[in-house]
């Protein structure tokens, strides 16, 4: 079990921005950061701009639209940040080229962009009250929505979706599965959803017996990331099975199987120079499953 920080080496977790809520709360405080030395985030559409040097791109409030929405991200050495709320229409979900340009990202900038782009995908899905249907206004720095109805006066919030994603475990193997989305030989923890009246330790119990007809016990927590498309925190999981018998939901899988610790070490060695292992090919570093499997792998 993790303690704090990002032990883990977890993608878009780690980021060393301070996020100033006492700033954020107070409208006199929070209005004397639209000054000159201010930083904006760029973005093209919901993608961060980056350098030829891999780096985020960063530019002044001027460069905003003048009728931009722009989110307070916090403080980064003493300077205000901030990040457009993109255009009406103009977001679209994550393509292949984004991974290869968050890949020449440090863990903190990658951890800044995933924490904005969260932010802004949010408010541009959000331009509407949930409750009326009437316009809606940033407030708190974006941190915040207001319904501009003088009868309705609903507030909301930034949503976080809570998905379990679990390793299980029987007899020094681990069950992976894979959707038919999945590029061909890659195999992934089960992952799910948590469902309204349920704990953590009960989802990852029926994801799997829905997924792979598992019966699992001793679930316990390795680690968590901020997955920001759009907005998930997919919390890692282990747990063990006393009978690894499978019966695949194939509506919701298409394969699950038991691999070796030899296999999951080759794959995880394999992925670390872009390559597939014998047996299936590893998640990505950026994705919470790489590091349970890197974590299964040296507690040994």
């Amino acid at each position: 079990m993790t303690t704090g920080g990002n032990p883990l080496g977890i993608a878009f977790a780690g980021g060393r921005t301070d996020r100033a809520d006492h700033i954020r709360s107070d409208p006199a405080r929070l209005a004397a950061q639209y000054t000159p030395s201010a930083r904006l985030l760029r973005l093209s559409g919901l993608d961060p701009v980056i350098s030829g040097e891999g780096r985020l791109e960063w530019g002044s409030l001027a460069d905003a639209a003048d009728d931009a929405e722009l989110v307070f991200l916090g403080l980064r050495d003493g300077r205000a940040c901030f990040a457009p709320v993109p255009a009406a229409g103009s977001t679209a979900p994550a393509n292949p080229a984004l991974w290869q340009a968050l890949a020449t990202l440090d863990g903190d900038e990658m951890a800044t962009y995933g924490g904005a782009r969260a932010m802004v995908d949010w408010h541009a899905r959000h331009r509407f009250c949930a409750r009326c249907g009437q316009p809606t206004v940033l407030a708190k720095g974006g941190w915040q929505r207001n319904c501009t109805s003088e009868t309705c006066r609903a507030e909301h919030f930034p949503r976080v979706d809570p998905v379990t994603i679990m390793l299980v475990e029987h007899d020094d193997r681990l069950l992976l599965g894979r959707q038919p989305r999945f590029p061909a030989g890659n195999y992934s923890a089960l992952a799910g959803f948590i469902e309204p009246g349920e704990a953590i330790e009960e989802a990852v119990a029926r994801e799997v017996l829905e997924e792979a007809g598992v019966v699992v016990r001793d679930v316990s927590y390795v680690g968590s990331q901020p997955w920001p498309f759009p907005s998930s925190l997919m919390i890692g999981c282990h747990a063990h099975t006393d009978d690894p018998a499978l019966t695949i939901d194939y509506t919701e899988l298409e394969d699950a199987r038991w691999f070796t610790r030899a296999e999951v070490e080759d794959a995880v060695a394999a992925i670390d120079r872009g390559e597939g292992g014998k047996a299936f090919r590893s998640p990505p570093r950026t994705a919470v499953a790489n590091a349970l499997l890197r974590w299964w792998v040296e507690r040994g």
